[in-house]
């Protein structure tokens, strides 16, 4: 079982990552967290050293990640603070309108650069660290969007689903240096970033249930796991679905 101990969470202020935040700290981890929004991540910050004991050390350092730029120094700084990296959670992305996507194409670039090629140049990074110290576990937020494209998100689903091929490659580059790297797929969860949706139904799960599936996933060294886990049969017939018959259906 992988050690989570010294974690760093990318985009720590999602509702996804808070509640995973808050349970790692529960279990005696030590956080680095780095998000966007200032007043957002001192209250979390403030909310995690309150749960936190004398030896756990939480610490936050606001960045926007697009900007390639930082994360290098992000990485050092993480590994300075808490003595070293066991696991990181990637956990930031937006949820783009696909219609104004769909009129403008500095806007769909826009999501794939923030969606995926934001993450993948991070990933980079960190892969070349957890290898040099042969142990570790990456975990990334991809989506069930990622796994096939449909008409009413397909820029969000194709850079998710970039991301989910990437990480195909790096899990298998890395498996020889010891190293973990888990895609973690949500399906409807129920957070600010879906708010304008009817989130009434069945298939839709709260952050801490998604958060308990994360870290459970990233303790096993998973490689790919649905969450909830009947995502996977869902999407397992999606992905079949014939192309003749999936163009004649409003998905």
């Amino acid at each position: 079982m992988n050690s989570l101990k010294r974690v760093v969470l990318f985009g720590a202020t999602s509702a996804i990552a808070e509640q995973t935040a808050r349970q790692l700290v529960a279990q005696g981890a030590s956080l680095y967290c780095v998000g966007r929004n200032r007043d957002k991540l001192t209250a979390l910050i403030d909310d995690l050293k309150v749960r936190a004991i004398d030896h756990q050390r939480i610490y936050g350092c606001v960045a926007d990640l697009t900007d390639i730029a930082q994360h290098a120094h992000l990485i050092e700084a993480a590994e300075h603070i808490l003595g070293g990296i066991d696991s990181v959670l990637i956990a930031y992305g937006t949820l783009p309108d696909q219609k104004a996507c769909q009129l403008n194409a500095s806007m769909t670039r826009q999501e794939i650069e923030t969606n995926a090629l934001s993450v993948i140049n991070l990933l980079t990074l960190l892969a070349n660290e957890f290898e040099n110290q042969q142990r570790g576990v990456i975990a990334v937020i991809s989506s069930v969007a990622g796994d096939r494209g449909r008409q009413s998100n397909y820029v969000y689903g194709a850079a998710k689903g970039m991301l989910t091929l990437f990480l195909q490659g790096l899990r298998n580059r890395l498996a020889k240096a010891n190293v973990d790297v888990v895609t973690i797929k949500p399906g409807f969860v129920d957070t600010p970033m879906t708010a304008k949706f009817d989130r009434s139904g069945l298939l839709w799960a709260k952050p801490e249930q998604i958060a308990k599936g994360i870290i459970k996933a990233m303790q096993d060294g998973k490689s790919e796991v649905y969450l909830p886990w009947f995502w996977q049969g869902i999407m397992l017939i999606i992905k079949h679905i014939p192309e003749l018959i999936f163009k004649r259906m409003s998905l």
